[in-house]
């Protein structure tokens, strides 16, 4: 890769190799002198080189706000990483309708919700509407799928009552508000359900949000986990696939 040594990778800001990197974060103490110092030694037990602060605001309340610039001392060997990724092949809104009509030759009935308590509606709208996002349309366009969006704040139990009243081939589950992993426990009782009703190996279960990933959607007992990037097409082709397989 433009013969660089992928074995020693660091940040880069002005020159290569540089290890500078911005960092951003809340303190609860006074914007004061004190306060700088303080935020420079966190920076410095950190590992970071050289720690500046561009900016300090105070927030009210005893809070400040900085933005500061650093360098890190540490490299990463590219080379060795390895990460658990969505095992299919990527196809467009066409290659995935004529795969259902070849290798399925029925309808595949997918439901869709935003569940639990959160009521963010962009992840699943995204993947589920049929005007899509950014030029992706959604599953609502796609010949040979039936896409049910059940929208935001969807108890687990009626998702699972849904996907049974239709017959689903698969279920796609949202996860935007993610604070204090709150959609943890939410994910796996949703498993729980399944497994109770005894369908779980029946239907493809799919999770996504910007903190999901295929490693975490794994874990939870989820068939695959889709994370930030990611368009109707890579969803639909993951299901079709998995589908054809059973």
């Amino acid at each position: 890769m433009n013969g660089l040594d992928l074995t020693r990778v660091k940040p880069y800001g002005d020159t290569m190799n540089d290890g500078m990197m911005q960092f951003s974060f809340t303190l609860p103490i006074p914007c004061n002198e004190e306060s700088k110092e303080a935020a420079k030694q966190l920076l410095i037990k950190m590992g970071i080189e050289e720690p500046q602060v561009v900016s300090a605001q105070d927030l009210g309340v005893g809070y400040t706000f900085f933005i500061m610039y650093g360098k890190c001392a540490h490299t990463i060997d590219y080379t060795q990483i390895e990460v658990p990724k969505v095992d299919s092949d990527v196809m467009d809104k066409y290659q995935v309708e004529a795969f259902i009509e070849e290798h399925i030759k029925r309808d595949v009935v997918i439901v869709g919700a935003c569940t639990g308590t959160d009521a963010h509606t962009v992840g699943i709208d995204a993947i589920m509407n049929m005007k899509g996002y950014d030029g992706h349309y959604g599953l609502e366009r796609y010949h040979g799928i039936k896409a049910y969006n059940l929208g935001a704040q969807v108890p687990n139990e009626d998702l699972v009552a849904k996907a049974i009243e239709l017959g689903a081939d698969a279920i796609i589950v949202s996860q935007i508000v993610t604070q204090k992993d709150v959609h943890i426990p939410n994910m796996t009782e949703l498993i729980e359900l399944l497994e109770s009703e005894g369908i779980r190996e029946k239907i493809i279960v799919c999770a996504g949000g910007p903190r999901i990933s295929y490693e975490l959607a794994k874990e939870l007992g989820y068939d695959a986990g889709f994370g930030t990037g990611t368009y109707a097409e890579d969803v639909a082709s993951f299901i079709v696939q998995a589908l054809a397989k059973k």
